[in-house]
């Protein structure tokens, strides 16, 4: 087995050996602390211009399982293992996790220390870093280059290209009656929601993400949900002001992940980068309305600022447990509700309660509850 090298931006170098894609990339290293769901992890557009280091010692012992794709392929520049199992042991595996990241073009990387290298981005933060087969590699030309790397452009690479539409009965949802008609804008949109959207008994129209607000209006959907994806929300001033008019529309919209971060941004509150970010199955979120605490699956390095939202704008809907950041904002005055994590993974009845009620906060909004 050909030898890999990962090389972060502070000079640090590990030595594993090469899986996936014989090929070299400069990416952002980012770590995740699920113990399950590498599948999920590697078609979450959310991890577009991200190398993904997973903290659990063996990834890829139960295979893949195509049904369990999250989008139509993988999307990470890198995948970081301790250890990757080359023989699943699942009656429901179909694939490697090695062939899948030769199909998808994912280079990666096994046989290091994650628990040192997860060590060195909490305490230094999120950097960037190669992963490269190259033997004769020189920091001195490399570490620049590092250091001048920077995510962009990544929400147009995951979105769709043209407005797509679904029924119940699609993309392996039930097929139940709709009554209602969903208007998705897709900034990096998983499968799973629009599947949760379904079951529900939704109609989905899905717009790219370089749509027209007014065109969306004119649909007169009954609800708007604006998705998660990846990259530095405030690099997205298009959309912005696109998203502005959703909010002033009248029309109940829930915004999730990144649609929550550009909907602060649209109300001219601020976003900024956090030093590791959060990327697990296990972040507590407190709803401050209740004071109940919900344990929810989370992808996002950017977070929106508690100090710049106008309180006559916005309030604080939920709070992460562990550092205070903002979880979910409730807008003044208008039928828009967003929270930062995905919903439809929180492990309790809340997650099934935030997607098939959203629709209803206009019925609340009316009557002024």
């Amino acid at each position: 087995m050909k030898k890999a090298f990962l090389i972060l931006e502070d000079g640090t170098v590990f030595e594993g050996k090469s899986i996936g894609a014989d090929k070299e990339i400069i990416s952002e290293i980012v770590f995740n602390t699920s113990m399950t769901g590498y599948l999920e992890v590697l078609t979450d557009p959310s991890y577009a211009g991200q190398a993904v280091t997973m903290t659990y010692p063996l990834i890829g012992n139960y295979g893949v399982c195509y049904k369990d794709m999250e989008s139509r392929k993988g999307w990470p520049d890198g995948f970081i293992v301790r250890e990757l199992a080359r023989m699943p042991s699942n009656f429901r595996s179909e694939d490697t996790v090695q062939h899948f990241l030769e199909e998808n073009d994912i280079p990666g990387i096994s046989s290091i220390d994650t628990r040192a290298l997860t060590k060195i981005l909490r305490e230094k933060g999120t950097m960037n870093g190669m992963i490269t087969t190259n033997e004769n590699y020189n920091l001195d030309e490399i570490i620049p280059k590092l250091k001048e790397y920077t995510v962009t452009g990544v929400v147009k690479k995951v979105s769709c290209d043209e407005t797509e539409k679904y029924v119940p009965g699609d993309i392996g949802s039930d097929k139940v009656a709709a009554d209602k008609n969903i208007a998705v804008i897709d900034v990096g949109t998983k499968k799973n929601i629009i599947r949760c959207l379904l079951n529900r008994g939704c109609n989905v129209t899905v717009y790219p993400c370089d749509f027209d607000a007014d065109e969306v209006i004119a649909s007169k959907p009954d609800g708007i949900m604006i998705t998660n994806g990846p990259g530095d929300p405030a690099e997205c001033v298009d959309i912005i002001a696109q998203v502005k008019k959703l909010a002033d529309s009248g029309i109940p919209v829930f915004a999730i992940c990144l649609g929550h971060q550009l909907m602060a941004l649209a109300h001219d509150a601020k976003t900024y980068k956090m030093k590791y970010g959060h990327r697990g199955a296990n972040h507590p979120v407190k709803n401050l309305e209740t004071g109940k605490v919900y344990i929810s699956s989370q992808n996002h390095g950017y977070v929106v600022d508690a100090d710049g939202i106008d309180a006559s704008v916005a309030k604080p809907w939920f709070v992460n447990v562990n550092d205070g950041t903002i979880e979910g904002l409730e807008y003044i005055g208008k039928p828009v509700k967003t929270v930062q994590f995905h919903p439809e993974a929180v492990l309790t009845e809340y997650g099934h309660e935030l997607l098939e009620n959203f629709c209803c906060i206009a019925e609340k909004f009316n009557k002024n509850e």
